[in-house]
């Protein structure tokens, strides 16, 4: 655990260190805003909850995640430093989850900064806090689903730009899993079963859950397990591209 912290520390003042971080959180903080009071009708609603807020996330981290994953491993391939860091004291796993860390850490810092919405639907009514808190938490975890497959995307290249695409391409994927979109592509050849699979690993749709107040253990477990996957997967792919 001491490594992967110390590869946090490095990552996450890595991000400070440019207006990158800073220019991120404020374009995700415009966004949040614009989408919840203008395209959501935050105050037209008249409802006290943060519904409006939260049902924008999914398509906010389409495209800012992998922004922020783009550069995970890309950088570190093209500039020859993957090797310096894995010359280190540290194993490659304690490098893939210490800049995984890093990255859900930064991102958790600009959803904390979010607080002034719950200040204002707490100022204009009663919420229920509790299913906003599930719903801050169910969009934390989806972050860190959307970084996960972007660290994969970014071990697989040395180009920032074609990291980007790709994760963006699997997320959106990801997202649309259990709409007719997709699912058409597999109901005129797939069994049901297999249909029902895909339509399983939706985003969107546990996300949703989580959003209205639901804790199921089944939504917690996909994410989580979405994570491990991914990361096991950049773990390997690392592992055999380490010699190029």
């Amino acid at each position: 655990m001491h490594h992967i912290a110390t590869i946090m520390k490095r990552e996450l003042a890595g991000y400070f260190a440019t207006p990158v971080a800073y220019v991120f959180i404020l374009i995700f903080l415009v966004l949040a805003a614009a989408f919840t009071f203008y395209l959501g009708g935050f105050y037209e609603r008249g409802q006290a909850d943060l519904a409006p807020f939260f049902t924008f996330h999914p398509w906010l981290y389409l495209f800012l995640i992998p922004a922020i994953s783009m550069r995970l491993w890309a950088e570190e391939r093209r500039s020859g430093t993957i090797e310096l860091l894995l010359t280190q004291p540290v194993t490659l796993w304690q490098a893939v989850l210490g800049k995984f860390f890093a990255a859900w850490a930064f991102t958790a810092a600009a959803l904390a900064l979010t607080f002034p919405i719950w200040i204002t639907v707490n100022y204009l009514g009663s919420p229920d806090n509790g299913v906003i808190l599930a719903a801050y938490l169910g969009s934390l975890l989806m972050a860190g689903a959307f970084l996960a497959v972007g660290s994969c995307m970014s071990a697989l290249t040395r180009n920032q730009v074609i990291a980007f695409i790709l994760a963006a391409v699997v997320c959106f994927a990801l997202l649309l899993a259990g709409f007719p979109l997709v699912l058409d592509a597999f109901r005129a050849w797939a069994p049901q079963a297999l249909v029902d699979a895909v339509a399983s690993l939706s985003f969107l749709t546990h996300f949703e859950a989580i959003a209205r107040g639901v804790l199921d253990l089944r939504d917690l477990l996909y994410f989580g397990l979405t994570m491990a996957f991914f990361l096991i997967a950049t773990a390997i792919v690392l592992d055999a591209r380490k010699s190029e």
